[in-house]
């Protein structure tokens, strides 16, 4: 930089930013998109089912979509603080901007926005993301971060979760992400299981295994809270503003899923005992058991019918047949009465 007569540090310009995360838009589009199939398939069904289909369809995709998305939203600590910083290295030059943290399972992700956008000649408009996966890739990504020469508001939250940071934020956020990821994964292995059951004749076991779909997401908080709270929080400071990170729209809305999904999975296992009829008819089953029976049609053909135990045939009494020598001397002296024997 002295080569070149005492300038500043070279920044690139910002880099093209999509409006939504694109994991989280793959994902709503995904749902988005099984929601309007079935809604078109939704004139084809007749009656009060038609309500109660729709109902179970988007409680269910509304529940898988939020487990997944929430899996890999970076909303589940979030902090915005508006502050007057340094903007480069080796400059006296100050910002006014706003400065936002959201903490993930898998990283953090950084905004400085200028206010107004347009300062010092350049377009403050920065959104940086820094994973830690397992391995020593957040150094690495902060190592280049270094090169390339980010504003000091980013780089200075940035290396607060860096390993070797005295904060400790890299190991406890990074703890908490892997355990409340795992229970997020086994959660919706639990959901799948539950819309596989209840589409079959053990709704029981379908409210049960929804019962533990919301048990997993709130062990997911659990775990989340506990190890983020085991250290006291570091104080990250941008000039005379302090930065304080709370629970973030991803962490509130997995608290409401589970509490729904418990909520739901009770429901199930009392109507199961109070009213099994009228939950049979509300997931479109028959409440009685079908009996398989076997009729000749055309063609000596064999084809299953089913037929309610109700309808079945009272049972009867069918006479032995005779033996061959019994009907042999019936036939040859029928007045004798011990030709039998």
């Amino acid at each position: 930089m002295a080569a070149l007569g005492h300038t500043f540090p070279f920044y690139a310009g910002p880099k093209p930013i999509f409006p939504v995360d694109t994991t989280l838009a793959v994902i709503i589009t995904i749902f988005l998109t099984a929601l309007v199939i079935f809604i078109i398939i939704l004139p084809g069904i007749r009656g009060k089912t038609r309500l109660f289909w729709l109902f179970r369809v988007v409680t269910s995709l509304f529940v898988g979509a939020v487990i997944l998305a929430v899996n890999f939203s970076s909303e589940w600590s979030v902090g915005q603080v508006s502050a007057n910083t340094t903007y480069k290295a080796f400059s006296p030059e100050r910002i006014s901007a706003r400065v936002g943290l959201q903490v993930g399972l898998r990283g953090v992700n950084i905004t400085l926005i200028g206010t107004p956008v347009q300062q010092l000649n350049e377009t403050i408009d920065y959104n940086e993301e820094f994973n830690w996966p397992l391995g020593g890739a957040y150094t690495e990504a902060y190592a280049k971060a270094l090169e390339k020469g980010l504003p000091d508001p980013v780089l200075y939250l940035a290396e607060k979760f860096t390993p070797r940071s005295p904060c400790g934020l890299h190991n406890q956020y990074r703890l908490a992400g892997h355990y409340a990821s795992v229970m997020l994964w086994v959660s919706f292995l639990c959901w799948l299981l539950t819309n596989v059951m209840l589409s079959m004749p053990v709704l029981v076991y379908g409210g049960h295994m929804l019962l533990a779909t919301g048990i997993f997401q709130l062990l997911a908080l659990l775990f989340f809270s506990t190890t983020t709270s085991l250290t006291p929080p570091c104080p990250l400071r941008l000039g005379t503003a302090v930065l304080r990170v709370h629970h973030g729209p991803a962490f509130w809305t997995t608290l409401a899923t589970g509490l729904l999904c418990m909520l739901l999975g009770l429901i199930l296992a009392v109507a199961h005992k109070m009213q099994p009829q009228r939950l049979k008819a509300f997931f479109n089953q028959s409440a009685e058991d079908p009996v398989l029976e076997w009729s000749p049609e055309e063609g000596e053909l064999l084809t299953p019918r089913y037929r309610a135990v109700t309808d079945s045939p009272e049972p009867q009494d069918i006479p032995l047949s005779e033996t061959p020598s019994e009907a042999c001397c019936k036939e040859e002296h029928p007045k004798d009465s011990d030709c039998a024997l």
